[in-house]
């Protein structure tokens, strides 16, 4: 019998002490996200104008969900609002190197943050193919030309602002094309990421490229304690939506839709999770009763995933507490039990003694192989993040060995593209342990098409020598 959730919550370290204002403005732009407009909520204008608050914070080191959030809360969006401006804001973060070349071609000099987010969202829109543009050309300059002029940080450049577009939609193709000669225009990654690709996949390089470029399709975990693949998919039809099925589990709709609109979602049937990721529980070959460890857990897909085939006594640990309780929602929801420790994984203080019968360790890494969902990691991420996750993963994997029991499995993960991270970490692990390397699916490349619509995660599978 699993246990019921509980929360362990370790004391967190002291807050670090604010800066003042005049000093932290110096080092980022001191945004007005606050700012309450005039404008209705269901214009244009006023989803182009969120979207860009959360662009311009992308580019101060923010992460486009919390960015999101924060425009969300402080602008006191409804749903349908919402929505677009996350769509606007996931288009731009997609063509964000070739909207930025575009700017540098066209304004008289570089606009402020927020003027040049505002722009970089709208020529995403005016880029998109004729075929899947969301608006008319002239609406989104002329909605551009009014979010400007809506806010203080942009009204100055509202001039500007229309002029750039309008000259944009003038000259296109041939500023286009000028813009593309540039790798960051063209790809739309910085240059270390293009190198980087190119080195570690000299064959695929350009189709992995190109599908972190596409939005990603929406995958289904079929929970089959409730339910059998057929029987969703019959679910489905009878609702009127197009789906595929793609994995043992897995169900991809041909139209995303809000979560809220999935049938069986909130009463456990299904949840969100890529067709990659749900490999992960099976490879496991969990039993019932076995003691079974999930580091770094949260969200939980892989927790749920690992309840739903077996009966297990299993600890889902998470250094973050706020993303730990995220676990606890999806458990609830579809009626599984786990612990929850808030520790980090790299610890042993929380460790109780008792050896785990398997652990899955989804270590942290660049997160390289799922930008199609996180197209702002390209911009977040830096070179030298490559060695130093890869260095703290490894005392992570080092850390779990110890409390595997003898015999037990180890299924090593991470979402990276990068050797580093992945295939050389797991080769220098089985040498400093000794450990059984078992049967996996190595690098899954996010390459696109019908049959391999999946992000690009690694796995490598040990055993522990009895």
């Amino acid at each position: 019998m699993n246990k019921r959730p509980t929360l362990t919550l370790k004391s967190s370290a002291p807050a670090a002490p604010k800066l003042r204002a005049s000093h932290a403005r110096a080092l980022k732009p001191a945004l007005q996200t606050g700012f309450q407009t005039a404008l209705k909520p269901d214009a244009l204008a006023y989803s182009l104008l969120g979207a860009a608050h959360a662009v311009a914070q992308v580019r101060t080191g923010t992460a486009l969900p919390q960015a999101l959030a924060t425009v969300f809360t402080k602008q006191d969006a409804p749903p349908q609002a919402r929505g677009a401006m996350q769509d606007i804001a996931y288009r731009c973060m997609r063509q964000l190197g070739q909207s930025e070349a575009l700017i540098g071609l066209m304004a008289p000099k570089a606009p402020e943050p927020l003027v040049a987010a505002l722009l970089a969202c709208a020529l995403a829109l005016l880029t998109a193919p004729d075929a899947v543009a969301p608006y008319e050309p002239f609406t989104v300059v002329d909605q551009t030309v009014t979010a400007a002029d809506a806010h203080p940080d942009t009204a100055r450049a509202k001039g500007m602002v229309n002029a750039v577009l309008r000259r944009f939609l003038r000259e296109r193709q041939a500023l286009l094309d000028t813009a593309r000669l540039q790798p960051l225009a063209q790809w739309n990654y910085p240059q270390w990421w293009l190198d980087a690709v190119k080195t570690a996949w000299p064959q695929q390089w350009q189709a992995i490229l190109a599908a972190g470029d596409t939005a990603p399709p929406l995958t289904l975990r079929v929970n089959t304690r409730k339910a059998t693949v057929a029987q969703y998919l019959a679910t489905l039809e009878a609702a009127g939506m197009a789906a595929t099925q793609i994995g043992p589990c897995a169900v991809r709709l041909a139209k995303p839709v809000a979560v809220a609109q999935i049938p069986g979602f909130a009463d456990g049937v299904v949840s969100v999770q890529d067709a990659g990721a749900q490999l992960a529980a099976p490879l496991l070959d969990v039993a019932n009763g076995m003691r079974v460890l999930d580091a770094c857990a949260a969200p939980g897909g892989k927790t749920c995933h690992i309840l739903e085939l077996a009966d297990a006594d299993l600890t889902a640990l998470d250094a973050d507490p706020k993303r730990l309780a995220r676990v606890g929602e999806n458990l609830e929801r579809l009626g599984l039990r786990a612990t929850l420790q808030a520790a980090e994984a790299q610890s042993a203080s929380w460790w109780d003694g008792r050896p785990f019968d398997r652990i899955l360790a989804d270590v942290p890494c660049t997160a390289s192989g799922i930008v199609r969902r996180h197209p702002d990691i390209r911009w977040l991420r830096r070179k030298g993040d490559t060695l130093q996750l890869a260095t703290l993963s490894a005392k992570i994997l080092d850390n779990l060995w110890q409390m595997l029991a003898p015999g037990g499995k180890l299924l090593f993960v991470t979402c990276s593209l990068w050797p580093q991270e992945s295939e050389a970490q797991a080769a220098a692990f089985a040498v400093r342990h000794g450990a059984t390397r078992l049967d996996a699916p190595g690098q899954l490349l996010p390459v696109g098409g019908q049959e391999q619509d999946h992000d690009g995660l690694f796995y490598a599978l040990f055993q522990k020598n009895a």
